[in-house]
């Protein structure tokens, strides 16, 4: 094919906008630092020091293999890390159309024409009626040609469409680590309820055998004449109210397996005969390594997806901005003609259009877009740092709820212990009538009480522990900060 040589000077003169092309207009992004976002300072609550933790698995600083399994299980068929999935492609898409922008597009026609014409060779007539005769002649016209059309970026808006959108892509990313974070979280605790409701059933029909036990002695006691029927009463009394404690916790037992039966993408009462043998409630390692605040906002995807927000609103501000620029677009196409197929191998005709389009008036919309751009890139810093904050103060509460803890759990079985020692006394002492039943009620419901205190202390250690390595952003692999813009 021939080069359109008429095309030459148009292309000259399209030349020096082309290379306007690389610069765009609007604010170039760049990662707020911690200082600006309140985060430079250390943690106030500080753990003993320990090895690092490979956060990505924490769960298995809890050492229980079920647990492990269970999580597995809800990182594979959890429904919500499916409907962040399937976002996730959905934003990956979007990015690919928004580059497809920056390249011209290429359309192809083809089109076939017949033209039939009647020739007269005469006519006979008589009053109202005509007789026509004649010959008909027909031709058939193929055509085909490629069309390319190019909205030329000159002012840089359609590449700041693809650095949202490429942000915005990031933002899923980051939202599906922080799904499967907190699924992770949510078969964790629920785990550690549902250990905890055995363990207080456990303690409550361990209870309510001793109960029983006093029941009788005091029966005995009252048939020989040794007491009144008070105690017995009062025996009464007090095993019932142990025995309505019961189905209460088998209701919260059966309630934290069918949640995990969900978690993991299964009926509510799948895991009911996994869970049913009695097992501890897990304990992990006595000290975490927190780090500093910075490790924080590296780790945490909810810091990471804010921020990826962020440079996502800030790259609207040039495409709002480049709107109120004049757009370039260039139109060509090439057509040929023939009679027959293989006519069609030569181009007869060609064009090419450029054309320059600005706006005049539209009464300030275009203006109003980037000032509501702005603002949303306002807004988009507001919730990164407030995400930031929010992060770090998680991470204090979480420190503090852990401390405080294992604190209890020293008081408490120090409690326990003394309990104990006082119930099998008081037992033994009524059993030879060296002290009355009220003595030995008092001590039992201590006794209950120290058990079931130590227990939910126990409980809430490995909740806090859950809730640290949460708010350290464990659970999920950090993308390299090259690749994602570190807010650092």
């Amino acid at each position: 094919m021939r080069p359109l040589k008429p095309y030459r000077s148009l292309t000259a003169a399209l030349l020096p906008a082309c290379l306007l092309i690389g610069c765009a207009v609007g604010p170039n992004y760049s990662a707020p630092p911690t200082a600006a976002v309140g985060a430079s300072g250390a943690y106030r609550t500080t753990a003993a020091p320990a090895d690092a933790v490979d956060l990505t698995v924490w769960w298995r600083q809890l050492n229980d293999p079920l647990l492990t399994d269970l999580i597995g299980r809800a990182t594979a068929a959890n429904l919500d890390i499916a409907v962040s999935q399937a976002r996730l492609r959905q934003a990956r898409e979007s990015l690919i159309q928004a580059r497809a922008s920056l390249f011209p597009s290429l359309t192809g026609s083809a089109g076939i024409t017949q033209n039939a014409s009647v020739a007269p060779e005469s006519s006979i007539g008589a009053g109202a009626f005509s007789v026509v005769t004649g010959g008909n002649s027909s031709s058939t016209q193929l055509s085909v040609g490629p069309t390319v059309s190019w909205q030329v970026d000159i002012f840089g808006g359609v590449r700041r469409s693809v650095e949202a959108a490429r942000a915005n892509a990031e933002v899923a990313e980051f939202n599906l680590a922080g799904v499967r974070t907190s699924a992770a979280g949510e078969v964790a605790t629920n785990y550690i309820d549902a250990r905890l409701a055995q363990a207080r059933l456990a303690i409550a029909r361990d209870t309510l055998k001793n109960q029983d036990d006093n029941l009788q002695i005091a029966r005995w006691r009252v048939q020989a004449g040794l007491t009144s029927s008070t105690d017995v009463e009062q025996a009464r009394a007090q095993r019932a109210q142990t025995a309505a404690t019961i189905p209460l916790l088998e209701s919260s037992f059966a309630s934290a397996v069918n949640r995990l039966g969900v978690l993991t993408g299964q009926a509510p009462g799948a895991l009911r005969e996994t869970m049913e043998k009695v097992e501890p409630i897990p304990r992990g390692p006595d000290a975490v390594a927190v780090g500093i605040p910075a490790d924080t906002l590296r780790q945490r995807p909810d810091v990471r997806a804010a921020e990826r927000s962020l440079a996502a609103a800030t790259a609207q501000i040039g495409v709002a901005q480049a709107q109120l620029y004049p757009s370039l677009s260039i139109n060509g196409s090439l057509d040929a003609t023939a009679s027959r197929i293989g006519g069609l191998s030569q181009f007869g005709a060609g064009s090419l259009f450029a054309g320059l389009t600005q706006t005049i008036f539209d009464a300030g919309r275009l203006r109003s877009e980037v000032r509501s751009a702005r603002a949303g890139a306002d807004s988009a810093l507001a919730t990164y740092k407030q995400t930031v904050l929010g992060g770090l103060e998680d991470v204090e509460n979480a420190m503090q709820a852990l401390n405080s803890a294992e604190a209890r759990q020293v008081a408490l079985a120090e409690a326990l212990d003394a309990s104990n020692n006082a119930t099998l006394l008081a037992r033994s002492q009524y059993r030879v009538g060296l002290t009355d039943f009220l003595t030995l009620l008092q001590s039992e419901q201590s006794l209950l009480s120290a058990r079931d205190s130590l227990a939910s202390a126990q409980s809430d250690q490995a909740l806090a522990l859950v809730q640290l390595y949460l708010a350290l952003g464990g659970g999920w692999r950090p993308t390299a900060p090259e690749s994602i813009g570190s807010p650092s």
